[in-house]
């Protein structure tokens, strides 16, 4: 069992004695000091914003995949003859089956939602209440913590130095009111990973009442030597749920599927709190042929490879430290990550500065086709370069 004593920690976040600002309505505390999840910007705005064509600018901020979609995916969306006047599935019972196949799990191990985050938010809503207590680390995905404070739970943030997730400073963290541990492997938006035999180590030593949420949204860019056999630390743990997403490697972010695996107890209830139709039958289509579409999978991490390579060895050569990623993206210290991402915009890039995770002079950079990097690099280096 894990010790029951304070931990070393960046802060802890309780909800706040906030009033929403010019308005009569008497908010939730916890409700009323949210700050709403900044997407990376759309095209069209930047478009606008710049004055180039909506083909000339490159977004870079939201982790895309950059080949596109899963070629299966295309096919199988042109052939569905798909009844829009129909509602879906709503217990999404193809994709699960093929979700289950795919990983070796009974069916009824299997949760789907509208990407990851609505996941990471069911997680949340079937264990946390005001009065009981998360612990994540510092970098967390905003997402998952914008969920949690919705909940008006407090939040236990563990320092991550190195940027890297502090297990052992999550070990330390768990109080009595802990329900709900939050782990992103890769992080976001770090990109860093923790060594799986470490994680393995971590999840045994975590008492049965308390929830791992492991979040694995990048896990196909991990190498095999840093990637863990989370499926089968579900079969070991009733305590833990792994969620993935058809967002990132399968280039399905315009469709919003993910899941989340976990044994049947905590998946049923997270069923009961989803919300119904989540998914749309467009959706399941496509993310049930992506999954057999492996061969894409490997395309796409060979080309995230050799393009973060390029990216990084630029960015090293303007005096930017950028963290080591397993991921399709990576974190570069620019010196001023907002003037940064306003000088690229003017030339029609989109990056993402990262300010609201306490990292101002830091950008995050997807990684893009090499002809993208390449113009990102040149603009970049050169300060002015011409447009267009």
């Amino acid at each position: 069992m894990i010790a029951k004593r304070h931990p070393v920690l960046v802060t802890c976040i309780r909800p706040a004695d906030h009033r929403a600002m010019n308005s009569s309505i008497p908010y939730p505390a916890h409700v009323a000091a949210l700050k709403p999840y900044v997407p990376g910007l759309p095209i069209s705005a930047v478009a606008a914003r710049s004055g180039l064509a909506a083909d000339r600018i490159v977004k870079l901020a939201s982790n895309e995949n950059p080949l596109g979609a899963s070629p299966r995916a295309l096919a199988a969306l042109s052939s569905a003859g798909i009844d829009l006047s129909r509602y879906p599935d709503s217990d999404c019972a193809a994709l699960s089956d093929a979700i289950a196949r795919f990983h070796d799990v009974p069916r009824e191990w299997i949760v789907v939602g509208a990407g990851s985050e609505s996941v990471l938010g069911n997680v949340a809503a079937c264990l946390l209440e005001p009065g009981r207590s998360t612990s994540y680390a510092q970098y967390s995905f905003q997402a998952y913590v914008n969920a949690v404070q919705k909940l008006g739970a407090h939040s236990t943030v563990v320092a991550s130095p190195d940027f890297t997730v502090d297990l052992e400073g999550l070990a330390r963290s768990i109080l009595p009111s802990t329900s709900l541990v939050y782990i992103a492997n890769p992080g976001n938006p770090t990109g860093t990973a923790v060594d799986p035999e470490a994680l393995r180590s971590f999840l045994g030593r975590v008492p049965p009442h308390v929830v791992v949420l492991l979040d694995e949204a990048y896990v196909e860019f991990l190498p095999p030597d840093r990637r863990g056999d989370s499926v089968a630390w579900v079969r070991e743990h009733a305590n833990l749920v792994v969620t993935r997403t058809f967002s990132k490697a399968y280039g399905l972010a315009g469709l919003r599927v993910g899941y989340g695996i976990a044994q049947p107890g905590l998946a049923d209830v997270m069923r009961r709190v989803r919300s119904p139709f989540t998914i749309s039958e467009p959706a399941q289509v496509a993310a049930i042929a992506a999954l057999e579409d492996q061969d894409f999978i490997v395309r796409t991490v060979a080309a995230t490879r050799q393009g973060r390579a390029a990216l990084v060895e630029g960015l090293a050569s303007m005096g930017c430290r950028c963290l080591e990623s397993h991921t399709n993206f990576v974190l570069a210290d620019v010196k001023g990550g907002a003037d940064f991402a306003r000088r690229l915009e003017q030339h029609g890039l989109i990056v993402r500065p990262v300010a609201s995770y306490g990292l101002a002079d830091w950008v995050r950079i997807s990684i893009g086709t090499q002809p993208e990097i390449d113009r990102l690099l040149e603009v970049a280096g050169a300060g002015q370069p011409a447009r267009g």
